[in-house]
């Protein structure tokens, strides 16, 4: 079995990101995608679209209308909840990193 090539970082002799780096970078990318899905579902669904929702009904009330009276509010919990779900993830793999770093350097 053949082993794997450099990588670009150790080709180039780039130091490795540290676990705190790589964490505010995911956490940023987080933070951006929500806020896009947010963005489509508060401008786009309840102003920019609201006459293509508007032709379909949801609770006697056209689409449209509603993503602009309550969807965005719901849709906003929604991704709050995604939000502290993805992070608690994130917090725990950073931990577990930093344990494991702490474990290596007391070793030695």
């Amino acid at each position: 079995m053949s082993e794997p090539g450099p990588t670009p970082r150790s080709r180039y002799n780039l130091p490795t990101p540290r676990p705190e780096t790589l964490y505010w970078r995911r956490n940023l990318r987080y933070l951006m995608v929500l806020l896009m899905v947010w963005f489509a579902i508060s401008f786009g669904c309840g102003i920019l679209f609201v006459d293509t929702l508007d032709r379909f009904q949801l609770a006697g009330f056209p689409l449209g209308f509603w993503f602009a009276q309550q969807g965005s509010m719901l849709g906003f919990v929604v991704i709050i909840l995604v939000y502290v779900v993805l992070m608690n993830r994130l917090d725990k793999k950073l931990q577990k990193t930093l344990d494991q770093q702490n474990e290596t350097s007391d070793s030695q």
